[in-house]
């Protein structure tokens, strides 16, 4: 099926920090992306989207801020889990929303150099004002067209995710 024109809006700042969420630096490895999401259509379209186009990567979902934040900071059940390369962060969660999330990660010195993808249906100028304002690396309005958001996903995938190694296995020649 051919993909219509897109609607959808990306405002894209910085990659921030050249090194992303590995501790360790190695080419080769899974990339780790947190999915803060509470929409069970989201998180099935943005699976299968990555799904689709394959890549070395491996997608933990959370449903509400709180539950980011557990993730992030290794509390509880999420003591073993393992830092992520990328965050994508929608703003409307329960129990802790998502700018009050992403406050907290670009406070936290161990958390702000992951870089945080705010993908979210508002297009509310104040939201995306506040989202850069608070930090955010991108700013994504989730398309309504299915072709479209299979796109969307999958450009943020390539754009944040793509490593580019040196001969010494440095990720982007670091």
């Amino acid at each position: 099926m051919p993909h219509s024109p897109s609607t959808s809006s990306a405002m894209c700042g910085s990659r921030g920090e050249p090194q992303l969420g590995s501790s360790d630096g190695e080419c080769g490895l899974p990339r780790e992306i947190l999915l803060v999401e509470d929409s069970q259509g989201d998180i099935r379209l943005i699976r299968e989207a990555l799904r689709e186009i394959g890549g070395d990567h491996v997608l933990h979902v959370v449903n509400d801020g709180v539950e980011a934040l557990a993730y992030l900071r290794r509390k509880g059940i999420y003591a073993a889990a393992p830092r992520p390369d990328l965050i994508l962060l929608d703003l409307n969660l329960p129990r802790k929303n998502g700018r009050e999330v992403l406050s907290e990660i670009k406070a936290d010195e161990r958390l702000r150099a992951i870089p945080v993808v705010v993908l979210t249906i508002s297009t509310a100028e104040e939201d995306i004002m506040t989202a850069y304002r608070l930090r955010a690396n991108c700013y994504v309005i989730k398309p309504v067209n299915l072709d479209q958001f299979f796109r969307v996903v999958q450009s943020i995938e390539r754009y944040w995710l793509s490593r580019e190694c040196s001969p010494e296995g440095a990720p982007y020649g670091a």
